[in-house]
């Protein structure tokens, strides 16, 4: 390592829980807070402490990750007396791993910057799978000096790190993505049923087209849940309606006009197919 960062980490998740794992087997001190006590147990046979609080962890720590669920989540780790803002120390970088509207990022950057911390936003894209070996996407918005300061950090878990632009960049690529993902369900799944109607089996169709130009993580999705939404519906829908949401928020907040907009439509359909919308 080129330099003994200290880390601590909160959102233990499926997609947390592997993050932080990297962070402590590359060496760097590390301490994590959780909700749940039961979260800890798989970090028993590691090197990594634990807070009572988010301000305890913040106050030890020079890099913090958050992985937790949505804006409501980010607001109450941070704030409030046991927050990470009551501990966060001068020089420190908090590093917004969720997804959640630029506006968030934004207003806790104003917030840390009183207490001389730095905030970046750093969505990640691959689920627990690419978490597990070093191969998330990490999409960062902010500051490049302070990107760098954290990178040793990042690229425990990322690979590929790319700095997007100013605060708010990272949460907006990731939003398009996720925007992207959900229309590609939608074409994913109302093709599979048309080939049906063909008299062409669905299974044996995404297979081909797994192995052709039409091919999509998302189209692969689809297939695996035998070639509609339900499987995934309960779990994902709720969560791509809000990024789907926010997605547009941000749009409409800048004065476009997204109703020309053929992903978004294509992501309304998908939503619908899964009972949710945004």
């Amino acid at each position: 390592m080129s330099e003994q960062l200290r880390a601590g980490f909160i959102g233990l998740g499926s997609q947390g829980a592997p993050m932080a794992r990297r962070i402590t087997e590359a060496g760097f001190p590390l301490t994590l807070w959780a909700r749940r006590p039961a979260a800890f147990e798989a970090f028993a046979d590691t090197a990594a402490k634990t807070a009572s609080t988010p301000a305890e962890l913040a106050a030890g720590s020079d890099v913090i990750g958050l992985c937790v669920r949505d804006d409501n989540d980010i607001r109450e780790v941070t704030s409030g007396d046991d927050g990470i803002l009551a501990g966060v120390t001068p020089g420190a970088i908090i590093a917004v791993h969720s997804t959640v509207h630029p506006d968030t990022v934004r207003e806790l950057s104003a917030l840390a910057a009183e207490k001389g911390a730095f905030v970046l936003d750093a969505p990640v894209s691959g689920g627990q799978p690419a978490a597990s070996v070093g191969r998330l996407l990490v999409m960062v918005g902010g500051s490049a000096e302070v990107l760098e300061r954290a990178r040793p950090v990042f690229s425990t878990y990322g690979d590929p790190v790319v700095h997007l632009g100013p605060l708010g960049a990272g949460q907006i690529t990731k939003l398009l993505n996720n925007t992207l993902f959900t229309a590609h369900l939608a074409v994913g799944a109302s093709l599979l049923q048309l080939g049906q109607d063909l008299a062409v089996d669905p299974a044996r169709l995404a297979q081909v087209l797994g192995h052709g130009s039409g091919q999509s993580f998302a189209l692969a999705r689809v297939a695996d849940g035998g070639g509609t939404l339900d499987r995934i519906a309960g779990h994902a829908g709720p969560l791509l309606a809000k990024d789907v949401r926010l997605a547009v928020a941000v749009a409409e907040a800048a004065g476009l006009d997204v109703s020309t907009v053929a992903a978004v439509a294509a992501a309304d359909a998908a939503l619908a197919l899964m009972n949710v919308s945004r």
